[in-house]
């Protein structure tokens, strides 16, 4: 099972984390939202604005504390892109060269609060919520992993409009990765923090499509196979998604991934749990566990990174229970261009160790900033 799809049954989302240990640094070579409807808005607004105002006093105070600035959190969003007909959320900040930042399965661009202003300050900084979660607009369609990779690409030539370093933790690390292939023009750079995806397995062969075609098609599985299992997957996966969307759950579930829990506030639990009051929003999960979820492993890790031409840093949350540093050292070892950062730190280092991971972050952005200056013309006369 991946990490995406335990994060899930185990509720709510990859969420969000805060201050740990100190970084190790090898250079050795190198995881649902609005689209704000007018009448979701008008009945619930004055209750999610005042959600929205202990929120953010909640999150200056753990900011002040850490001597950082931090995205201040606005209920009706930040910025919106229309793409393919679909309302997309994102925040812009800043000004150079170009940083997405793309959020991990069940939260949203506000989950980058403290990375965000501080990266800002040097570089152009994007944080685009993927369809179906945050405050972008909850689709009802099918959810494949090609769909983000998509939206993320068009963001880039649409929005963005230049080569741009991808940064993603949990599943926002899958669709970077998976982009970075796609578009290879569209990236210099691509930052892994606890990515979700699976390596292949080498003692299992592909699953041929004319087989699995035959298989769907055949009136037993059509007539009484899969209707049996999609009546059983909406009640079991309904009954997750309304655990999942519970304040106290979400916390629990967040704590359980945040090795420090201190950044767990207010801020990082409304901000997960907010856009789950959508409409959509239980389909939504449902077609995303049902579908995305079982599908991912028609994308490995190793098909991916045999693809990939990028310089790649790896910023690692050791302590993660789901996502260990194997699976860094694994990555490290299949693509040669690899620089690591180990945190102490769980799921969410970027959240729950934001000093260290901003400057791990800064310090590799600028090493890669001066790789790809042109070299200095050698004027020795012969």
């Amino acid at each position: 099972m991946s990490v995406a799809s335990v994060a899930a049954l185990r509720t709510a989302g990859s969420g969000r984390c805060r201050g740990a240990g100190s970084p190790q640094v090898g250079l050795n070579g190198g995881r649902f939202l609005m689209m704000q409807r007018r009448e979701l808005v008008t009945k619930a607004g004055i209750a999610l604005a005042v959600s929205c105002s202990m929120a953010t006093s909640s999150a200056s105070a753990n900011g002040s504390a850490q001597g950082l600035e931090v995205l201040p959190f606005k209920a009706d969003g930040y910025n919106f892109w229309t793409w393919r007909g679909r309302r997309i959320h994102y925040v812009e900040q800043g000004a150079g060269q170009p940083i997405v930042l793309i959020h991990g399965f069940g939260a949203s661009a506000f989950h980058w609060r403290y990375n965000i202003p501080e990266l800002a300050k040097r570089y152009k900084v994007y944080a685009i919520d993927l369809l179906g979660f945050g405050w972008s607009e909850k689709a009802l369609v099918d959810y494949e992993a090609t769909i983000w990779m998509e939206q993320v690409s068009d963001f880039l030539r649409e929005i963005v409009k230049e080569p741009a370093v991808l940064v993603g933790n949990s599943l926002g690390g899958f669709t970077t990765l998976f982009t970075a292939t796609e578009v290879p023009e569209l990236v210099r750079g691509v930052v892994l923090l606890n990515s979700a995806g699976q390596f292949g397995d080498p003692n299992k062969p592909a699953a041929a499509p004319a087989e699995e075609e035959e298989e769907e098609g055949s009136p037993l599985s059509r007539f009484i196979v899969k209707p049996l299992k999609e009546a059983f997957q909406r009640v079991v996966l309904g009954f997750l998604f309304w655990q999942s969307k519970q304040p106290a759950r979400v916390e629990k579930v967040l704590k359980s991934v945040y090795i420090d829990s201190s950044n767990v506030d207010d801020y990082l639990v409304g901000s997960i749990t907010a856009p789950a009051a959508d409409p959509n929003a239980g389909e939504v999960y449902y077609r995303l566990m049902s579908r995305f979820m079982s599908n991912q492993s028609r994308y490995t890790l190793d098909r991916l990174l045999g693809k990939l031409s990028c310089p790649l840093l790896l910023l690692w949350g050791d302590l993660d229970p789901w996502v260990g540093p194997t699976k860094a050292a694994r990555i490290q070892q299949f693509y040669a261009d690899t620089a690591v950062v180990h945190l102490q730190a769980g799921h969410c280092p970027h959240d729950e160790a934001p000093e260290q991971a901003n400057r791990a972050l800064l310090e590799w952005l600028a090493a890669l900033d001066a790789r790809a200056k042109p070299a200095e013309p050698n004027l020795q006369t012969v």
